[in-house]
């Protein structure tokens, strides 16, 4: 990654993602995110003056801009990220996921954590540096596995408690952190025990998404049930329990990695009818 500093080019059209208190400016069509020059758009040179190039998408630079509080720009509100999953395009959601990650790394380094002294962002990379202990920094990424389970034609579903609401509630898969140590598969068998007490089998891998919230990478696996009886972790969910393939209760939206798992798991039974959306 590399800031631009006084070099604006006022006539390139660009996405600009535009963060202020953990929030992202989004307009009320098209795809969401801002798009166009800076002559089109409010957005004054003081504002992007250390804008941040995060890549390209549909051939067009993506810029993050940071905001010290949410300024009323005349067009667009202010949105948690999640509301773009499932309303664009995965790639576009993704640059998304990596401009909140980028401003969270440089929020979150500012002082060495080996000496204690202020930290210089490098530009010609995603990195900050110490000068006086030589200490670099990039962003952390923090691997998590999320694995759906089958039984015959019956999907393994846990209420979490980050994901407990009284009006809606959102059962989801079984997902974890990676351990220092751990690889991937025995991840899946540790974190299925400890949080339901069964076993699984026939692990097979599906697909990977970044996950910004706030920095996992999430591998997405199914897998069969082999042993146990389920007996929940009370610090991590409030109830699990096998929901048949043809009637599920409120699953993740579309654009989450858990969904595509459930669709999985749903399509290879055979089954009708398709799991529930999420409002």
């Amino acid at each position: 990654m590399k800031s631009t500093g006084l070099n604006i080019n006022f006539q390139e059209n660009a996405w600009w993602f535009i963060i202020a208190n953990d929030q992202i400016l989004l307009q009320p069509q098209g795809d969401f995110i801002p798009y166009g020059n800076l002559d089109d758009l409010p957005l004054s040179a003081e504002l992007v003056i250390n804008k941040i190039k995060l890549g390209v998408y549909q051939s067009s630079p993506c810029y993050l801009v940071t905001l010290p509080e949410q300024h009323d720009l005349g067009f667009g509100e202010y949105d948690d990220l999640r509301f773009l999953l499932g309303r664009v395009d995965d790639l576009l959601f993704e640059m998304a996921g990596r401009a909140f990650q980028i401003k969270l790394f440089y929020q979150t380094h500012q002082y060495c954590g080996q000496c204690g002294e202020k930290m210089h962002p490098i530009n010609w990379e995603i990195a900050m540096k110490c000068y006086h202990c030589e200490h670099r920094c990039y962003p952390r990424i923090s691997p998590c596995i999320i694995v759906g389970i089958r039984k015959e034609n019956k999907i393994l579903l846990a209420l979490h408690r980050r994901h407990q609401k009284s009006n809606n509630p959102i059962y989801t898969v079984l997902a974890g952190f990676v351990e220092a140590g751990e690889t991937l598969e025995t991840c899946i068998h540790r974190e299925v025990y400890e949080e339901a007490h069964i076993r699984v089998k026939n692990i097979e891998y599906v697909a990977s998404q970044p996950w910004p919230f706030p920095h996992s990478l999430m591998m997405g696996y199914i897998a069969e049930y082999d042993s146990g009886d389920i007996k929940i972790d009370q610090k991590e969910l409030c109830s699990a329990d096998w929901y048949e393939m043809n009637n599920l209760p409120n699953v993740p939206n579309h654009g989450t990695l858990a969904r595509q798992l459930i669709n999985k798991l749903v399509n290879q039974s055979g089954q009708q009818t398709a799991p529930l959306s999420m409002e």
